[in-house]
């Protein structure tokens, strides 16, 4: 998906067009301050979008471009920067928005609205939602917004919303990056002091990197027990995944830019990353030492 909420499927060898979406003239949907930042969910065979306006999701053939469910938005709740996210709740297959309306959850089958949370709203949510796999699922936003845990459960043929807890952003609150659920924590960098969080599924502080070392709005992501952690300005750290406190291992500076703020991607012992103007490619496959 393109800043401009276009969505385009190509040939991965030869960059011939197989289908395009112009989400904007097809479906009403408005794109998001700063432009579109959602990433399609590739789900077997299809494409599940959000775009917020005819169709709050919808399901495409990834072969044809052909639609295969919508699901209403009589509420025209706007499309996010966030991103779709898989879950099985209940028995039940579905995906997991933050609109900026409020997160939803819909049927994988047919699209059907399964349930809604209306009271989490920020046009601006960048992080996904985060399922823990239990039916509590974690949301989390920045301007302040902080983060917000809820409980789904099947109730007879319906679904059931519950809060468990809500915290400010002093606490906890992630404002571009989605937070890592592992070992039973959620790991993060809390965008009220720039510091590297482990939080438990309670809502308790486990440990915080401390005020020496900050991330700034950076990405970060776990790859073999590690977390990889790019502060904005391209200082890349690597830190072990443990609750017992904040433990790095290797720091180095792989970029000079600005606004180092893309997801990182791993491939073969390999990591990528970006700022505002360069790309590079990172051999990660040693041990630090």
């Amino acid at each position: 998906m393109g800043p401009l909420c276009h969505v385009a499927c190509l040939d991965a060898t030869s960059g011939e067009l197989k289908w395009f979406l112009d989400l904007v003239a097809d479906y009403g949907a408005e794109v998001p301050l700063w432009y579109a930042g959602q990433c399609p969910l590739i789900d077997n065979d299809r494409a599940i979008l959000a775009p917020g306006g005819k169709a709050l999701l919808m399901a495409v053939d990834c072969q044809t471009g052909k639609i295969i469910w919508q699901t209403p938005n009589p509420k025209k709740w706007k499309m996010t920067h966030s991103s779709i996210m898989p879950a099985v709740i209940g028995g039940v297959r579905m995906f997991i928005y933050c609109s900026g309306g409020g997160a939803v959850g819909v049927s994988a089958e047919d699209g059907k609205v399964l349930w809604e949370d209306p009271e989490w709203t920020i046009r601006t949510n960048v992080p996904s939602p985060v399922p823990l796999g239990d039916g509590r699922i974690f949301l989390t936003a920045g301007y302040n917004r902080g983060c917000r845990m809820i409980f789904v459960q099947k109730d007879g043929d319906r679904f059931a919303v519950e809060k468990l807890f809500e915290l400010p952003a002093e606490e906890f609150g992630a404002e571009q990056q989605t937070p890592i659920w592992f070992q039973n924590n959620l790991f993060a960098i809390r965008a009220a002091d720039e510091q590297l969080v482990c939080m438990n599924p309670q809502g308790k502080i486990v440990w915080a990197s401390g005020s020496s070392v900050k991330f700034a709005l950076g990405p970060f992501a776990l790859a073999d027990g590690l977390i990889f952690a790019l502060e904005d300005r391209g200082m890349l750290r690597i830190a072990e995944a443990t609750t017992e406190g904040y433990k790095q291992l290797a720091e180095a500076q792989v970029l000079t830019g600005r606004d180092a703020w893309g997801p990182m991607a791993f491939a073969s012992g390999r990591l990528i990353v970006r700022d505002e103007t360069r790309m590079v490619c990172l051999d990660v496959s040693e041990a630090p030492k």
